[in-house]
């Protein structure tokens, strides 16, 4: 059985409702908490959301609650579904920014939130 770890980092902002599922972190990832999630469609494994993807994964769904270390095989993990972040903890993949995943959880009618913080 796989263990997470829980380092807080003030990812989590605001008084938004957090919602959290288990989801599968495909193999062959070492992610952190923060990492904004997207799911492969054949599958429905998770994986760090690059926008050029052509997997269904391109589109942000959530956010990684705690490090995952998968590169030894398919870990079960808990993600955010619901919560507002600190754009500047979250890891965004390449052709992400904080307003494309905010723009993206907000077409998908998401309740998940990204601030940037002052």
């Amino acid at each position: 059985m796989a263990t997470a770890t829980y380092a807080p980092n003030d990812l989590l902002v605001s008084d938004v409702q957090v919602v959290t599922r288990t989801v599968t972190i495909a193999s062959g990832q070492t992610l952190s908490r923060g990492a904004v999630l997207g799911e492969i469609a054949a599958s429905s494994k998770h994986i760090l959301s690059l926008s050029a993807a052509e997997d269904g994964s391109e589109v942000p769904d959530c956010v990684l609650a705690f490090d995952v270390d998968a590169s030894g095989g398919d870990v079960e993990a808990q993600a955010y579904f619901g919560g507002a972040f600190d754009a500047s903890k979250m890891t965004f993949g390449t052709g992400h920014t904080a307003a494309t995943v905010e723009e993206a959880f907000r077409r998908n009618g998401a309740a998940l939130y990204v601030r940037t913080l002052a």
